[in-house]
C-alpha cells in the first residue's frame, strides 16, 4: 500500500519542500473563495482587487453551467481567457480548473500575460469546495507550482438562517473554511449578524469570523491564513470541540514533543485507507523530529497535499497543532489509532 510516506522517495534531497524549492522562487499561494448563492463573493472580490494587497492577483472563476455571469463582472475583456492586471479565467469543472491553472503558469512563463503573484479561485455558490481543495493534492504538477493558502467562506447575514436549514452545500462550505466572513451586515443589522455568528460557531469552532459591510473587508482576510487553533496541553491531546447535525466532529490534536514522521504518516495512511471519505479536512503544523521549522500538512478526504517545511513557527511557538474535521469518526477512535501506531513503532 502506498501512502503519504511514499511522497518523497529521494531522501537524500530532504523530506520536505523547503529543501526542494527551485531557483525561480516559492510556490504561488492560492485562496479559495466560496459561499452560497448571492452572498456577495464577486462584490467583495472586486473591492479586494482594487487594494494594494490585491495587486498581482489572477482570478479563476469556477462556475456551474456553460454561461458564467460572475466572470463578466470581473474581467475587463471578452476574450475567452484573459489576464489584464487582475484578470479572470473561467472554468466549469474540476478538469477545466486544472487546465486553467496550468494555462496561467505557461502563459506567465512565456510572457503572454502579466506577472501574477497570487491566485484567487471563486467557486460557484452551489459548489462543494472539497474537490477544489483536493485538486492541489491529487495533481502533482499543480502541487509543484501552487500552494493552497486558505479557504474563505462568505455567509449572507440576511439569508443564512434559512439557507443553512436546507442546504448541505452551504453547511459544508462553512465546515471546510479557514476563515468565515459574514456579509451584508449593513443591511441585516448587528443583532441579526450576532445570531448568524452564533449559528456558525458550532459548525466551525476554529475559523475566525469577520464581518463585511458594503462588500468591503480587510484585504488580508484573503491573503493570510489564520493561526492554527490551540489545543490542550499534553501529549497527543484530543478534545472534541464541535458536533452538529451533519454528523461532523471537529477537534484539535496537539503535541509538545517532536513527532516521528514515519509513525505519523503510517497512522494517517491507515486512517485515509479505511475512512478517507469521512476525513473532510485535516490541516495544521507538525513539529517533526529533525526539522527546524513547522511542517505544514493538509488532507482532504483520502488525498494529501505534499508537506512543506516552513521557515518560521506561527507566533514563535513550537508544537504540533492539527485540526481534524471528520464525519462519523470520533476523536476517541483517532486517538486510539495514533496511540497504537506509536506503541508499535516504539517497541521495535
Amino acid at each position: 500500500m502506498s501512502g503519504l510516506s511514499d511522497l518523497f522517495p529521494a531522501q537524500s534531497i530532504g523530506p520536505f519542500g523547503r529543501r526542494q524549492r527551485r531557483a525561480r522562487g516559492n510556490k504561488i499561494p492560492v485562496t479559495v473563495l466560496t459561499g452560497f448563492l448571492g452572498v456577495g463573493k464577486t462584490t467583495l472580490l472586486n473591492h479586494f482587487l482594487k487594494t494594494p494587497e490585491g495587486a498581482g492577483t489572477a482570478v479563476v472563476v469556477n462556475e456551474f453551467g456553460a454561461e458564467g455571469v460572475d466572470d463578466a463582472l470581473l474581467r475587463e475583456s471578452t476574450d475567452e481567457i484573459v489576464l489584464l492586471g487582475n484578470g479572470c479565467i473561467c472554468c466549469n469543472t474540476r478538469t477545466d480548473l486544472q487546465n486553467a491553472l496550468r494555462t496561467l503558469v505557461v502563459d506567465r512563463e512565456r510572457g503572454a500575460i502579466p506577472h501574477f503573484r497570487r491566485v484567487v479561485i471563486e467557486t460557484s455558490g452551489l459548489a462543494d469546495p472539497g474537490p477544489v481543495l483536493q485538486t492541489f493534492a491529487t495533481d502533482r504538477a499543480l502541487g509543484g507550482e501552487f500552494h493552497l493558502e486558505l479557504a474563505v467562506t462568505l455567509v449572507d447575514a440576511e439569508t443564512a438562517e434559512s439557507t443553512l436549514e436546507w442546504s448541505p452545500e452551504a453547511r459544508k462550505q462553512i465546515i471546510l473554511a479557514d476563515r468565515l466572513v459574514v456579509t451584508k451586515v449593513d443591511r441585516a443589522g448587528v443583532a441579526l449578524a450576532d445570531e448568524v455568528e452564533a449559528r456558525l460557531r458550532p459548525l466551525n469552532p476554529h475559523a475566525p469570523i469577520t464581518r463585511s459591510e458594503h462588500g468591503r473587508v480587510d484585504p488580508r482576510i484573503l491573503t493570510e491564513a489564520p493561526p492554527t487553533p490551540e489545543g490542550p496541553a499534553g501529549a497527543l491531546g484530543f478534545v472534541a470541540e464541535a458536533v452538529h447535525g451533519d454528523g461532523v466532529t471537529s477537534f484539535v490534536l496537539t503535541e509538545d514533543e517532536p513527532l516521528d514522521w514515519r509513525s505519523f504518516t503510517q497512522a494517517m495512511d491507515v486512517l485515509t485507507t479505511l475512512r478517507g471519505p469521512d476525513l473532510l479536512r485535516v490541516k495544521g503544523f507538525l513539529d517533526v523530529q529533525g526539522c527546524a521549522g513547522p511542517v505544514l500538512v493538509q488532507f482532504v478526504q483520502h488525498v494529501a497535499d505534499a508537506p512543506t517545511e516552513l521557515q518560521r513557527w506561527p507566533g514563535g511557538r513550537r508544537g504540533t497543532r492539527l485540526v481534524f474535521i471528520t464525519r462519523g469518526l470520533s476523536e476517541q477512535a483517532i486517538r486510539g489509532l495514533f496511540a497504537a501506531v506509536r506503541a508499535v513503532a516504539t517497541s521495535r
